[in-house]
């Protein structure tokens, strides 16, 4: 049993951060005080926030695990980030107080040096196999965007949507895989499913990000992949007073591609702490422009009346909109009634890449979608941490997310009913980079384009547009105890919890057809709301007709004619209910083995689920509410093991019994339906709310070398067996007599048509290694004092079989190849670093009709991304930070291909380069 000294003062301290962003451009403002602190010395750099926010009010960490973490450091004669800061600090005021100033003061290492440090330190001291980023200064991340820091670390990546990185792929697993959690606390999700999507989450209010690779019997709401532990600031773990006030701008090269968009923006944030023949079958090309404002607000109010009890009250709000405008045409070719000239087609490799369609009805897009989250998220934990080795923690908390996601297409023609209107000519050239084409049709002319149902897709009701409203709710509590004894070698220590679970997800769905006033056929678009062509020269296709389509929706020229009759419609609403009481017991392990030391942990989780799926099912023409579920228990060991050598190498190896439980969506117990006009047949989608969890046998093994605190080099292997998978399965012969009929369906359709629905089956193996570091080369070349590489890459093999019977097949998120690294310089105040991120084709998830996802095959990508910055030390404008940023500086495109032909592209996304200028003044 470990003694311990503390102070016995009594502290109470808050933190406030407030941020506002829109579209972006950055300021933030942070004001940090306590009771009873000491001035900060002019010129001393603020402590970590890692150092705050690691182990402090964390229901993951216990009352003891700051100690063992320290007592693991020291057998090399190394710190946590925790024990640097508080050398660091001594140090600069030693050196001030004698007349000198901070930079004579070799020892403390600043900024982006100093962030990686405290990375190095943390990967070193835990026993688990993790990653983490530590924030530059207080609430500031070393990229713009969470996401993209998470995607730096070795192992890790992302997918963008709409040019910004806001979901995270582990290991070759998609995000469905991994948990996020809060201050180690389960999250809501503004998604449809589990995955966390951080755009809800300011980097500025974030101050640490740990990623658990392997499991621990005491991570509670721990992923199959991983899991991502965001962290604040602790205010009594950090100890000073400092008030930062910033501001950035950005701007975006690829302009303004729609009327009315922008390619500026801006960003506030504040933050107060006291303390066959293959032919192209049509296209849909659009231009998008995006406009996106949050507001988030992170607190914690910490209270310490005795040394030995902590009380810890946090909270977090995010105010999420995202507005776009997507104008476009959409060519029915080899799908719809066009047909080729073959006299001037070219086929090469099985691919018609040059041609001409004639008959050609296009349908002009004005589309508009609304996305409107919040987030609340509160939490408590009071800790007791006793002199006679007892510790004890209590945590409680509340998550809740609600979205509106509004979908407004118009659509627009020569005329009304298909065969009726001008017909085009089109010729086409298909290539790399997707397909240019040459129409003979002005598509801006508002005499011949007209508001209308172009092809008749509403059948017999005019269907000028859609409208599609889902309204999400996800609400998720959590209540925990632990109860920990602190022993003597080889087990320090052994901890018993209880955590209990309740989670409620629900969708519901409210459908219309856009229809033009009065029960008009067509209609020519009114003088006032015409806007400026969109241009889609780079597509060969000209000026489209563009307009506002919300505002024809509330000037009465458009008016909504429910579809929420129509039972597939109804069908798609469910409501998820999950009941998850946990059991744990660990104990930590030390013993001595000749020089070297074991350190670890074992111990094993009893998971007891109650699974529960309401919604309507179609029956006899009409809807029968029901409720239908599962229980079951899963019993999930996990070991892992450290052993720590003085010569700077550990050696690990991890082994555990993991779980993810299913999406969400395919747990709905309804069926969602409709008419595919290409197959001419029924096809839908339903959920199983019987599904079992993904269950794997998990193994970890790494090897690693430090340099102190200041580097590493470690190779890391992992092998994971999958016993069970979930798989989704086509039935083709599913009969929808008794099923109304869609409204774009014709009369003589067959009732025969299929159904896909998720089941449980056998997995398979997924396996790879990765390739970590981070060299400060001024160590090794003193001449290049200042300069240093982090980064890694991992190469993963998946021998998963998602079709049953069928071959092994890269899985959503899977990526063989993935890799990232930083270059940069860091010295005299100045600095500089370039980023480079890679990673090879993968499946991945795209909003198709109606917000709802559709899987595609994405090409490779590499991102790179820059920055320089320079800090201020005395004269006036001491304190001052100036640093500029560029994004995306290649303008690497987004591209998602049918297959493996790379010519037979379906997406091809270019979001333009994205700079950035801020600067803070922090005293």
């Amino acid at each position: 049993m470990t003694a311990r000294t503390r102070a016995s003062a009594t502290a109470a301290r808050a933190i406030l951060k407030l941020s506002v962003s829109s579209a972006s451009l950055s300021a933030a403002i942070l004001f940090a005080g306590t009771a009873f602190a000491q001035d900060v010395n002019a010129g001393t750099k603020v402590p970590d926030p890692a150092a705050s926010s690691s182990t402090a009010a964390n229901p993951n960490e216990a009352p003891g695990a700051a100690q063992r973490r320290a007592d693991n450091a020291a057998l090399t004669g190394d710190v946590t980030p925790a024990q640097n800061e508080a050398t660091a600090q001594a140090v600069s005021g030693a050196v001030q107080d004698a007349g000198g100033t901070p930079e004579d003061a070799a020892i403390v290492v600043t900024g982006f040096r100093r962030s990686l440090e405290n990375a190095v330190a943390e990967k070193k001291s835990r026993d688990q196999v993790v990653e983490s980023i530590s924030a530059e200064d207080i609430g500031k991340l070393p990229d713009a965007s969470i996401a993209e820091s998470i995607a730096r670390l070795p192992g890790l990546t992302s997918q963008r949507v709409n040019g910004r990185s806001n979901s995270i792929s582990i290991r070759g697993f998609s995000p469905d895989f991994s948990t996020t959690l809060l201050n180690g606390r389960e999250q809501t999700s503004t998604g449809d499913n589990r995955a966390v999507e951080y755009d809800q989450y300011p980097a500025e209010v974030i101050n640490q990000v740990l990623v658990y690779k392997t499991a621990n019997a005491s991570l509670i709401g721990q992923g199959l992949s991983g899991t991502v532990d965001l962290r604040t600031i602790r205010p009594i773990e950090y100890g000073k007073r400092v008030i930062s006030v910033g501001g950035r701008g950005t701007y975006a090269d690829i302009g303004k591609l729609n009327a009315g968009s922008k390619d500026k923006g801006y960003r506030v944030t504040g933050t107060f702490n006291n303390q066959p023949v293959d032919i192209i079958g049509g296209s849909k090309s659009y231009v998008t422009s995006t406009n996106l404002k949050r507001l988030g607000l992170q607190g914690t109010v910490e209270w310490k009346p005795v040394p030995e009890f902590t009380a810890t009250l946090d909270g977090f709000y995010s105010d999420f909109n995202d507005d776009q405008i997507k104008r476009g045409i959409e060519l029915p070719l080899g799908f719809g009634a066009a047909t080729t000239i073959p006299s001037v087609t070219t086929v090469t490799n099985g691919l018609v890449t040059n041609g001409s369609f004639r008959g050609v009805e296009g349908v002009v897009r004005n589309d508009s979608f609304e996305r409107k989250a919040k987030l609340y998220s509160f939490g408590y934990n009071g800790r007791y941490e006793g002199d006679d080795g007892w510790n004890a923690q209590i945590d409680l908390s509340l998550s809740r997310t609600t979205r509106d996601e509004t979908v407004l297409e118009t659509y627009s023609g020569t005329g009304y009913g298909q065969g009726v209107g001008a017909q085009d000519t089109i010729g086409f050239t298909s290539g790399s980079t997707g397909t240019a084409f040459s129409p003979t049709l002005n598509y801006s002319d508002p005499g011949l384009i007209r508001l209308t149902d172009p092809l008749g897709w509403g059948g017999a009701n005019v269907q000028a547009g859609y409208y599609n409203d889902r309204h999400i709710v996800d609400d998720l509590k959590q209540y925990r105890v632990e109860i920990e004894r602190e022993l003597e070698s080889p087990i320090s220590s052994v901890k018993f919890g209880l955590n209990y679970t309740d989670r409620n997800k629900s969708l519901t769905p409210n459908e219309a057809l856009v229809q033009l006033a009065n029960g008009a056929l067509e209609q020519t678009l009114p003088t006032q709301y015409q806007l400026k062509p969109t241009n889609l020269a780079y597509l060969g296709l000209g000026p489209i007709l563009s307009y506002d389509p919300t505002a024809l929706l509330d000037a009465g020229v458009y008016r909504l004619s429910s579809n929420n009759n129509n039972l597939d419609v109804v069908a798609k609403g469910y409501s998820i209910q999950e009941r998850i009481m946990t059991s744990y017991l660990q104990a930590n392990i030390k013993q001595s083995i000749g020089s070297a030391e074991l350190t670890g942990n074992a111990g094993v989780q009893g998971v007891f689920t109650n699974q529960k799926s309401s919604g309507n099912v179609v029956a006899n023409g009409g809807l029968i509410p029901v409720t239908r579920g599962a229980e079951y228990i899963d019993i999930l060991p996990s070991v892992n093991l450290a052993l720590r050598f003085p010569s700077d190498i550990v050696i690990r190896a991890a082994a555990a019994r993991q779980m993810q439980r299913p999406r969400l969506d395919d747990m709905r117990v309804a069926l969602a339906y409709g008419y595919d006009a290409a197959q001419g047949i029924l096809t839908g989608t339903g959920g199983n709310p019987y599904l079992r969890p993904i269950r794997s046998n998990s193994y970890d093994v790494t090897v690693e070398k430090y340099f102190g605190n200041r580097g590493y080099l470690a190779v890391q292997g992992f092998y994971k067996q999958l016993k069970s998978f979930v798989y989704t399965i086509a039935n083709p012969g599913f009969d929808y007599a008794g099923y109304p009929l869609p409204s774009n369906a014709p009369g003589a359709v067959p009732t025969i048509g299929t159904a896909t629905v998720p089941i449980n089956g056998v997995g398979g193996n997924i396996y790879g290694v990765e390739l970590a570091g981070t060299l400060p080369i001024g160590e090794i070349v003193s001449a290049l004092d200042g300069f240093g590489l982090t980064g890694g890459g991992s190469y993963t093999k998946t021998e998963i079989v998602p079709t049953p019977g069928g071959r092994a097949e890269d899985i959503p998120g899977y990526s063989r190849w993935v890799a990232n690294g930083t270059a940069y310089f860091e010295k005299w105040g100045f600095s500089a670093r370039g980023s480079l991120r890679y990673r090879s084709t993968f499946v991945g998830e795209l909003s198709g009709f109606g917000a709802n996802l559709v899987r595609r095959r994405a090409a490779g990508e590499m991102i790179i991304d820059g920055q320089l910055g320079y800090d201020i030390s005395t004269g006036m404008l001491k304190g001052v930070s100036l640093y500029v940023q560029g994004q995306n500086l290649t303008n690497e495109p987004f591209t998602t291909i049918n297959g493996t032909n790379t010519n037979e592209i379906i997406d091809y996304q270019k979001y333009g380069r994205r700079f950035l200028a801020g600067a803070t003044f922090k005293f």
